[in-house]
């Protein structure tokens, strides 16, 4: 019989929670460890349709990417968001545990899924962990075929799922990018890193409005590179799911599934006005 701490001891051998940000909080939030699986679901985010989803599939436990607390609460009662979120959980019989940034600088992570659904061949990783075989850190570096900025964009974008806001880029429509920095997530503390490593792109996401501006100001003073592509921060960290999915169903004599919902929270896109490149 497969338990939860089964599960759990696999998940962070394979992720090592030692990896993670000193801020994060990855690892098992709700379900008895002792408990029995049969099922398990995969997800960005524990959100409360994700988790409705998880306990309909047959799931009894469901491993997402983002924590459920991952800042501190001082309640769970059934009338608040996190409160929901446990009830569900406990109600329908299904453990949670989270894979975060662990999962982001593992081997064949989150950061290597973007990568090779970019079509990079990885050199190492953007910010190497020390003592770790490359590419094991935050972020991947490599090279892809030479193609124009707005090529590539659009090449970002048909590899993503699909998501209201679509992909941004900044910098020169014609210029060439044939190194590129991928970083799943929120990317805009890495603006420097990008540059440091000399790259023609940078690829991540929730680029903010200051850092963003002052990266290209400080690009043109050294010729316009990185270029930066910001994209959806639940697309750029869902393509490593259906592989975790696999591996888990080939460790263990359970089933798995992956979740078929949009958690990227933007619903639509109304243009104020019509844009010229």
């Amino acid at each position: 019989m497969t338990t939860v701490a089964d599960v759990v001891a696999w998940v962070e051998k394979r992720f090592p929670p030692d990896l993670a940000e000193e801020w994060d909080a990855p690892g098992l939030a709700v379900g008895n460890p002792s408990s029995p699986v049969t099922h398990v679901h995969f997800a960005v985010d524990p959100t409360l349709e994700v988790i409705r989803e998880a306990i309909a599939a047959g799931a009894d436990m469901l491993i997402t990417h983002h924590p459920l607390m991952l800042r501190g609460v001082t309640s769970v009662a059934a009338d608040t968001v996190k409160g929901a979120a446990v009830h569900a959980l406990v109600e329908g019989g299904c453990a949670q545990m989270a894979a975060h940034t662990n999962a982001d600088a593992a081997a064949d992570g989150v950061a290597d899924a973007l990568a090779a659904a970019l079509g990079v061949r990885v050199d190492g990783a953007l910010i190497p962990v020390p003592g770790r075989p490359s590419p094991v850190g935050s972020g991947r570096v490599g090279t892809i075929r030479p193609a124009p900025l707005i090529t590539f964009a659009a090449a970002v974008a048909a590899a993503l799922p699909a998501t209201a806001a679509g992909v941004l880029y900044a910098g020169d429509p014609d210029g060439i990018v044939a190194t590129v920095a991928v970083l799943g997530g929120s990317g805009d503390a890495f603006l420097d890193d990008a540059a440091a490593a000399g790259v023609d792109a940078y690829v991540t996401a929730d680029l903010r409005h200051h850092p963003a501006s002052e990266a290209r100001e400080a690009a043109l003073l050294r010729g316009g590179k990185p270029y930066l592509v910001n994209v959806s921060h639940a697309a750029s960290e869902s393509l490593w799911l259906d592989a975790a999915a696999a591996e888990v169903a080939s460790a263990f004599s359970v089933t798995t599934s992956v979740s078929t919902l949009n958690t990227d929270p933007w619903t639509g896109r109304v243009p104020s006005s019509p844009f010229k490149e």
